[in-house]
């Protein structure tokens, strides 16, 4: 019983501070996620985050919600998602709230609005950092299909102006096709 405790306290105060220290949105955290549980604790695989970024980010909500819900519920079921979505929310809560009483005062202070600047630059650091890391384990995976599609999908809706949902629901076609045919090739067991 203390066993379990104390891992879902450490499960808490993991996807708190995670949270706490995380500025520019959910694919920042989905970072620091990976660091955290698949390279630091070892809770969970590379495969298994990169499947979970693709689900995260697919589904409806915050990135960074929806993320912890799918460690959570990995690591220690229904439990473990009510308690990393708490850790999730709750910096944010907790910081916007104290924020809402100072915010004309806060944002006129020229510093802040500077420092708010600076974070930019290291939140696109972080998010190339994710993306090049995630490519690397696609490649390593022999998956080209998928780097394939990523750059064709980048192209198309940066440089073609082709609607996002047009392209999710191409690549939910093609992820489904290409699972039927995995299956079909290694028999019909899942």
């Amino acid at each position: 019983m203390q066993k379990k405790l104390k891992f879902y306290i450490t499960l808490f105060l993991q996807t708190f501070k995670i949270s706490a220290f995380t500025f520019g949105g959910g694919y920042v955290i989905v970072s620091l996620m990976k660091k955290q549980f698949v390279d630091k604790l070892g809770w969970i695989s590379e495969k298994e985050m990169l499947d979970f970024t693709a689900i995260a980010q697919s589904s409806p909500g915050a990135i960074a919600v929806n993320a912890s819900i799918l460690v959570g519920y990995k690591v220690g079921g229904w439990l473990g998602s009510f308690i990393a979505i708490l850790g999730t929310i709750l910096p944010p809560l907790i910081l916007l709230t104290a924020i809402s009483f100072v915010y004309t005062w806060f944002i006129s202070i020229d510093a802040i609005r500077y420092i708010m600047q600076g974070m930019q630059a290291g939140v696109a650091a972080v998010i190339c950092d994710v993306v090049c890391g995630l490519g690397v384990s696609v490649w390593k995976e022999s998956r080209g299909i998928a780097l394939i599609t990523a750059l064709l999908s980048f192209i198309l809706v940066a440089f073609l102006s082709v609607n996002v949902i047009l392209i999710v629901v191409v690549c939910i076609v093609m992820g489904i096709l290409i699972y039927g045919k995995e299956r079909a090739r290694h028999g019909n067991t899942p």
